[in-house]
């Protein structure tokens, strides 16, 4: 019998990946630290002991080297799993992971395909220093050929990555350290919200969530609050402050950027007549100008104002404790946002 459960959000990583190595033999995880030292993260507890040094690979510092290791076992037939320990770690092996892997079934003509999975930690984790706290979506989201997942729960976690293994394109899976230790239940303020939609089924195997299907979290009427990854948290939070106030959010989860449900986004936008887009990276060609953008497109007769959006502060992430909360997007943030989009600044 399926039945939801606890389960820390690295834990629901470390099930999706187990049970797609069981499934298929084809699958397997290498990148710094993932054996012997259980991950970095304790994202890959136990999973040498389970499933040997043949599928568990720890690698050298070298993201360049085992990147391109990595598209030529998917060309081969493989379906690797690359972790980086954080996604700022990715940017050496560029050539690998954007000029090679998403366009290598176009410029083979079709005779090598490259189901690989990238994934690791994205965005600023705590304290990591400006070079170290990169948000790689809006860098990376732009090139033809490869699918990036984001997301915001176990759940999602899960049933996303499991997904991601099985596609036959390349996918960037992006985490968040600052998530990995979530539990079931959510943050006490929002809990009501996901309750149902926390924790992955229990027992359920071949669960998956397609890629392209946005999750509407919270229903609402005056303002449409599209939140990325992490930043969902914070949006549900500021719904929360607003809705004593009387203005009511709809909050939706894209979960994936590559591709995007525009369709649910913009259908929200014709009811509410407001939009609100959060993303953790900076403003300038961000994820949340694109999501604008195509609002604007789509819903020009329908907007009451202009599209707002709530991103990272345009400057090198602060290794300064305090000044570090206060780039990224938090609450207070999306709240003004919502009341100047509502005209109730």
């Amino acid at each position: 019998m399926v039945t939801t459960r606890t389960i820390q959000y690295r834990d629901a990583l470390n099930e999706a990946m187990c049970e797609e190595m069981q499934r298929d033999q084809r699958v397997f995880l290498m990148g710094e630290e993932v054996a012997y030292y259980n991950g970095a993260y304790k994202v890959s507890q136990g999973m040498l002991e389970r499933f040997g040094p043949g599928r568990i690979i720890d690698t050298p510092i070298s993201e360049t080297g085992f990147s391109g290791l990595g598209i030529g076992a998917a060309m081969y037939g493989l379906r690797p799993i690359i972790e980086f320990m954080s996604w700022s770690f990715c940017l050496v092996a560029a050539d690998q992971i954007i000029n090679n892997a998403p366009k290598m079934l176009y410029m083979s003509g079709g005779q090598f395909g490259c189901p690989i999975v990238f994934r690791g930690n994205n965005g600023a984790g705590g304290q990591l220093g400006s070079t170290h706290s990169w948000s790689v979506e809006a860098m990376f989201s732009s090139v033809p050929g490869l699918k990036m997942a984001i997301p915001s729960t176990p759940r999602d976690a899960k049933g996303l990555l499991k997904t991601a293994i099985r596609d036959d394109d390349p996918v960037f899976f992006l985490e968040s350290e600052r998530m990995l230790g979530m539990g079931a239940r959510g943050d006490k303020d929002f809990s009501h919200y996901l309750a149902n939609r926390w924790a992955p089924p229990e027992g359920d195997e071949e669960f998956l969530l397609p890629f392209g299907q946005a999750h509407v979290v919270k229903p609402g009427k005056d303002c449409t609050v599209v939140a990325i990854g992490r930043t969902l948290h914070f949006a549900l939070e500021a719904a929360e402050e607003l809705a004593k106030e009387g203005i009511d959010c709809e909050v939706i989860d894209p979960r994936t950027i590559r591709p995007l449900d525009i369709d649910t986004i913009t259908q929200s936008v014709r009811k509410t007549n407001y939009c609100v887009v959060v993303d953790q990276t900076w403003p300038f060609s961000s994820i949340a100008s694109e999501i604008g953008s195509q609002v604007h497109e789509r819903c020009f007769d329908d907007l009451d104002n202009h599209v707002y959006r709530v991103n990272n502060d345009d400057v090198p992430a602060p290794y300064n404790r305090a000044l570090e909360q206060e780039m990224l997007p938090h609450a207070r943030k999306i709240a003004e946002a919502v009341r100047a989009a509502t005209y109730n600044a």
